[in-house]
């Protein structure tokens, strides 16, 4: 279960923010950048705070600056968990909102994604879509995945993947500690057929890729450290 850290530092949403626009692909809300001359595509999946965080929207942008057609699916029907809220705790929230609904709802969005010529997709979730990423890669859904802060995602998840995985992981994460991303390791490395990259950033904590300060000149370094291996990832695999 998403706890605390899961919850911290929530972000300012701004339905307006990036550079690219809202349209409707496979039944959901979805933010949209980058073009689709390039034929490949990559999804970001969100944390427990939804698709119209500006900093989550602003990696979008940057994906999509570097030659990928992003979207960013609204997988909360505009109910993104409100950390203000203290009668609807995340452990009640999740439960309108589970990452198996997730899981199902990309489906329609890869179809759609599809009719645009799009030939290949990568995926990247955060936090909550981890999960969700993970998912989509035991089934091939996708041909590439990352993992940055993952929530809810076990060991037997990891030896279902198929496609090539990295998981990008904090120091300091009670949700996917440091041990489990050892185990998450030891998994890939009996796993040869599946390409695979584990790293766990230093002095960071569970979060740190998607909501931190603008402001923090060093959690901005750590946090683009963390983008500029994700797109790498997907330049790689994403073919």
């Amino acid at each position: 279960m998403s706890g605390p850290q899961c919850c911290e530092n929530p972000p300012a949403l701004n339905p307006v923010s990036g550079s690219g626009h809202v349209e409707k692909l496979g039944g959901l809300d979805a933010y949209v950048s980058g073009s689709l001359d390039s034929k490949l595509c990559v999804i970001l999946i969100s944390d427990v705070f939804g698709y119209e965080a500006p900093n989550l929207r602003a990696l979008a942008d940057k994906v999509g600056a570097s030659g990928f057609y992003v979207v960013v699916p609204d997988y909360f029907y505009g109910d993104p968990f409100d950390a203000s809220n203290q009668e609807r705790p995340i452990s009640l929230w999740i439960k309108d909102h589970g990452a198996d609904k997730g899981f199902e709802d990309t489906k329609p969005v890869i179809e759609a994604i599809k009719t645009k010529g799009i030939t290949a997709i990568g995926a990247a979730g955060m936090c909550w879509g981890a999960k969700v990423v993970v998912e989509l890669s035991k089934q091939e859904f996708v041909q590439a995945a990352v993992l940055l802060h993952p929530s809810f995602v076990t060991v037997d998840d990891i030896k279902g993947g198929k496609v090539p995985i990295a998981i990008l992981g904090a120091e300091i994460d009670q949700l996917s500690p440091p041990a489990l991303l050892k185990q998450f390791e030891e998994i890939l490395a009996s796993k040869p057929e599946v390409n695979n990259y584990v790293k766990i950033y230093p002095k960071v904590a569970h979060g740190w890729t998607v909501r931190y300060k603008t402001d923090d000149p060093e959690a901005v370094k750590a946090a683009e450290e963390a983008h500029k291996e994700m797109l790498d990832w997907f330049v790689t695999y994403v073919k």
